[in-house]
Protein backbone atom coordinates (compact mmCIF):
# COMPACT_ATOMS: atom_id res chain seq x y z
CA UNK A 1 0.00 0.00 0.00
CA UNK A 2 1.56 3.34 -0.84
CA UNK A 3 1.49 6.05 1.46
CA UNK A 4 2.38 9.55 1.35
CA UNK A 5 1.92 12.30 3.40
CA UNK A 6 2.51 16.47 2.90
CA UNK A 7 4.50 18.49 5.18
CA UNK A 8 6.11 21.98 5.08
CA UNK A 9 3.09 24.37 4.43
CA UNK A 10 2.33 27.93 6.27
CA UNK A 11 2.31 31.58 6.14
CA UNK A 12 5.32 33.32 4.38
CA UNK A 13 5.57 36.58 2.89
CA UNK A 14 6.15 37.41 -0.19
CA UNK A 15 9.57 37.03 -1.63
CA UNK A 16 10.14 34.05 1.15
CA UNK A 17 10.69 31.10 0.82
CA UNK A 18 9.14 27.65 1.80
CA UNK A 19 9.97 23.91 1.59
CA UNK A 20 7.61 21.04 0.86
CA UNK A 21 8.12 17.40 1.58
CA UNK A 22 6.42 14.26 0.33
CA UNK A 23 6.90 11.49 2.11
CA UNK A 24 6.25 8.33 0.80
CA UNK A 25 6.44 4.53 2.01
CA UNK A 26 7.95 3.85 -1.43
CA UNK A 27 7.29 5.24 -4.83
CA UNK A 28 5.04 3.78 -7.05
CA UNK A 29 6.31 1.15 -9.62
CA UNK A 30 3.84 2.65 -12.18
CA UNK A 31 4.31 6.80 -12.39
CA UNK A 32 6.52 8.39 -14.67
CA UNK A 33 7.34 11.56 -12.76
CA UNK A 34 6.60 12.61 -9.18
CA UNK A 35 5.77 15.96 -8.07
CA UNK A 36 3.12 18.50 -7.14
CA UNK A 37 0.12 19.84 -7.81
CA UNK A 38 -2.04 22.79 -6.30
CA UNK A 39 -5.61 23.99 -5.81
CA UNK A 40 -6.06 27.85 -4.77
CA UNK A 41 -9.84 28.30 -3.01
CA UNK A 42 -12.27 28.48 -5.96
CA UNK A 43 -9.79 27.20 -9.17
CA UNK A 44 -9.13 24.35 -10.48
CA UNK A 45 -6.13 22.21 -9.76
CA UNK A 46 -3.58 23.07 -11.28
CA UNK A 47 0.07 20.69 -12.00
CA UNK A 48 3.08 22.29 -10.34
CA UNK A 49 6.49 20.19 -11.88
CA UNK A 50 7.62 16.42 -11.01
CA UNK A 51 11.19 14.56 -11.38
CA UNK A 52 10.86 11.70 -13.44
CA UNK A 53 11.78 8.05 -12.35
CA UNK A 54 14.72 7.58 -14.54
CA UNK A 55 16.51 9.65 -16.60
CA UNK A 56 15.85 12.43 -14.23
CA UNK A 57 14.57 15.01 -15.55
CA UNK A 58 12.57 17.71 -14.05
CA UNK A 59 9.40 19.53 -15.58
CA UNK A 60 7.63 22.64 -13.74
CA UNK A 61 4.81 24.82 -14.93
CA UNK A 62 5.82 27.97 -16.34
CA UNK A 63 3.82 29.74 -13.37
CA UNK A 64 6.88 28.23 -11.34
CA UNK A 65 9.73 28.04 -13.73
CA UNK A 66 12.90 29.83 -12.34
CA UNK A 67 11.26 30.27 -8.68
CA UNK A 68 10.40 26.36 -7.28
CA UNK A 69 12.72 23.50 -7.65
CA UNK A 70 11.92 20.00 -7.15
CA UNK A 71 14.55 17.52 -5.91
CA UNK A 72 13.97 13.38 -4.46
CA UNK A 73 15.91 11.75 -2.04
CA UNK A 74 15.60 8.10 -2.40
CA UNK A 75 17.14 7.06 0.13
CA UNK A 76 14.31 8.73 2.63
CA UNK A 77 11.64 8.51 0.24
CA UNK A 78 10.88 12.11 -0.13
CA UNK A 79 10.24 14.25 -2.94
CA UNK A 80 10.87 17.69 -1.80
CA UNK A 81 9.47 21.22 -3.38
CA UNK A 82 11.90 24.13 -2.86
CA UNK A 83 9.69 27.59 -3.51
CA UNK A 84 11.91 30.75 -3.20
CA UNK A 85 10.28 34.07 -4.06
CA UNK A 86 6.94 33.20 -3.16
CA UNK A 87 3.84 35.37 -4.88
CA UNK A 88 0.30 35.80 -3.18
CA UNK A 89 -0.64 33.92 -6.45
CA UNK A 90 1.22 31.08 -5.00
CA UNK A 91 -1.43 31.06 -2.16
CA UNK A 92 -2.61 27.02 -2.30
CA UNK A 93 -3.52 23.91 -1.11
CA UNK A 94 -0.32 21.23 -2.10
CA UNK A 95 -0.43 17.73 -2.67
CA UNK A 96 2.12 15.11 -3.64
CA UNK A 97 0.78 13.95 -7.21
CA UNK A 98 2.14 11.31 -9.46
CA UNK A 99 2.06 11.77 -13.26
CA UNK A 100 1.94 8.98 -15.67
CA UNK A 101 3.01 10.41 -18.83
CA UNK A 102 6.21 10.11 -20.33
CA UNK A 103 5.99 12.92 -23.13
CA UNK A 104 4.89 16.65 -21.54
CA UNK A 105 3.72 14.63 -18.27
CA UNK A 106 1.96 17.81 -16.72
CA UNK A 107 -0.56 17.52 -19.60
CA UNK A 108 -1.26 13.84 -19.26
CA UNK A 109 -3.14 11.67 -16.25
CA UNK A 110 -2.16 12.08 -12.55
CA UNK A 111 -3.06 11.21 -9.31
CA UNK A 112 -3.24 13.17 -6.16
CA UNK A 113 -2.52 11.80 -2.42
CA UNK A 114 -3.65 12.88 1.26
CA UNK A 115 -5.00 16.00 2.04
CA UNK A 116 -2.11 18.52 1.10
CA UNK A 117 -0.39 20.96 3.21
CA UNK A 118 -1.73 24.29 2.80
CA UNK A 119 0.63 27.66 2.05
CA UNK A 120 -0.48 30.99 2.39
CA UNK A 121 1.63 34.05 1.22
CA UNK A 122 0.55 37.07 2.54
CA UNK A 123 2.23 40.06 4.42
Amino acid sequence: QVQLVESGGGLVQPGGSLRLSCAANEFTLDYHCIGWSRRAPGKEREAVGCISRSDPSTYYANSVRGRFTISRDNAKNTVYLQMNNVKPEDTAEYSCTSYYRDYNPLYGDYDYWGLGTQVTVSS
